[in-house]
């Protein structure tokens, strides 16, 4: 009976956890397409997908604590509500900047189910079944991941991208009703659930200045001085924390538990050389390979189909073996991953784009259940919704950090970012798409360091 009911909670949150990461895969092959209708570049582009990032960051570790102070089932069933109400209202954004505000809010609306999805699962599995679990979890992300490109592609080719979410908002209504037949438990823990003003409102302030700075920083010439202020009120806010009685983060446990932060340091690097991959892709297959949107999502599926196979099993050998050595190695066969994609689009070699998938694919699966099964066992029971608001805000400052790298990066050169995407320089496009590849090759490079000495 008990592990029925385990497993239904599981199949709830795996819902839940589906529509996020389909809603990012499937819009990034309807970018260019709303380029063209917006009249926008692709550093505008970036923003569509980095505005959504951003306010989920922000929102992902007080929902946590909203969720320990009320309850994590009240927290999660709101969240599935309102991200299928406020997908149904981007449909009317008449501007670009009105879809970026819209997709803010819907941001906000995925932080709560970011941050009570894995602190449910750690709380129903016992840690022997705990990885597998994770595994699972994170297999339906990539399904997510997998199937978005290829059904956002047709929706967008077919019946224009609205129709992408109308269809999210179709999942969404499934999910709450699951999760009002056969979720009952409120999981409670109001000792973790203090809510400090001070503590959020530096936090965002830290995150907005620092991130919108770094993306704007080749654009405009006061991004620099906003950058160098999000890096001030990110000292301010860490010196704040680790004064505070009852932190919003407790920042203590970065200096006590190593394997937490390492984790936490790994995963932030992963997340960080990955994320914008599909981004990146979907610019080259459709603006410089002339693939329509519809064909270019079928590329993406080969990374997703492979994650999503092979993350469970992944998971259920970090049970046995440990993560430290499978995560490293993970970091390590991505970076290949990204060493092969970049010399594929030398040689116009879609042949070597998919081969260079497959291997990211495979190295991100090493990477992602491991690591999350060693920063979930490196707390106690009481602390996993801290901990799972914390894998959520990290991977979260991963993707938005991989966005503002790529956004800095395309506006490089006004053709790139400054005029419409119809307009784009498809040689400097190129050169920017490879130069971005190269950076996140890097960091794969660097986060094999934290995620090797995490047990050290």
């Amino acid at each position: 009976m008990a592990v029925n009911r385990s497993n239904q909670i599981l199949i709830i949150v795996m819902i839940a956890s589906f529509l996020t990461p389909f809603c990012g895969s499937s819009l990034n092959m309807s970018l260019p397409d709303i380029g063209r209708e917006f009249h926008a570049g692709t550093s505008e582009l970036s923003w569509v997908i980095e505005t959504f990032l951003l306010t989920c960051a922000i929102f992902t570790v007080p929902m946590g604590q909203l969720g320990n102070r009320i309850g994590k089932k009240k927290v999660f069933l709101i969240g599935t509500i309102l991200f299928t109400l406020s997908s149904l209202v981007i449909h009317f954004a008449p501007t670009i900047h009105w879809l970026m505000v819209l997709r803010g809010l819907q941001g906000i609306t995925a932080a709560m189910l970011f941050s009570t999805g894995t602190a449910i699962i750690a709380l129903v599995f016992p840690p022997e079944r705990r990885g597998w679990a994770m595994g699972m979890n994170v297999a339906v992300v990539y399904i997510g991941l997998a199937v978005g490109p290829v059904i956002g592609g047709f929706l967008n080719y077919r019946f224009g991208w609205q129709s992408i979410f109308y269809f999210i908002a179709f999942l969404g209504m499934i999910a709450t009703i699951m999760t009002i037949l056969f979720m009952k438990e409120d999981w409670v823990n109001k000792e973790q659930g203090y809510m400090n003003p001070v503590s959020i409102l530096l936090y965002a302030a830290s995150l907005v200045m620092g991130l919108y700075g770094l993306s704007e920083i080749v654009k405009l010439p006061v991004a620099k001085y906003i950058f160098g202020a999000g890096i001030v009120t990110t000292i301010i806010y860490i010196w704040h924390e680790a004064r505070a009685a009852k932190p919003l983060l407790p920042v203590r446990i970065f200096l006590e538990n190593k394997t937490f932060a390492f984790s936490n340091l790994a995963s932030m690097l992963n997340y960080s050389a990955t994320f914008a991959i599909g981004f990146l892709l979907s610019l080259y297959l459709q603006m410089i390979m002339g693939y329509d949107s519809e064909t270019a999502g079928w590329f993406l599926l080969v990374q997703s189909i492979v994650m999503a196979a092979l993350s469970p099993v992944m998971g259920s050998l970090s049970d046995r073996y440990g993560s430290a050595v499978l995560a490293s190695t993970g970091m390590g066969v991505i970076a290949v991953g990204l060493l092969v994609m970049w010399t594929a689009m030398n040689l116009s070699s879609t042949a070597l784009i998919i081969t260079a998938l497959i291997i990211v694919g495979v190295g991100f699966a090493m990477f992602s259940a491991p690591n999350n099964n060693a920063i979930m066992g490196s707390v106690p029971p009481a602390y996993f919704g801290m901990a799972s608001s914390v894998i959520s805000t990290v991977r979260l400052l991963g993707q938005v950090l991989s966005m503002a790298i790529v956004a800095s990066i395309l506006a490089r050169n006004t053709g790139a970012a400054g005029t419409a995407i119809a307009n784009v320089d498809k040689a400097v496009l190129l050169a920017n798409i490879q130069y971005s590849l190269m950076v996140f090759m890097a960091f794969c490079v660097v986060g094999i360091i934290p995620s090797m000495i995490r047990n050290k």
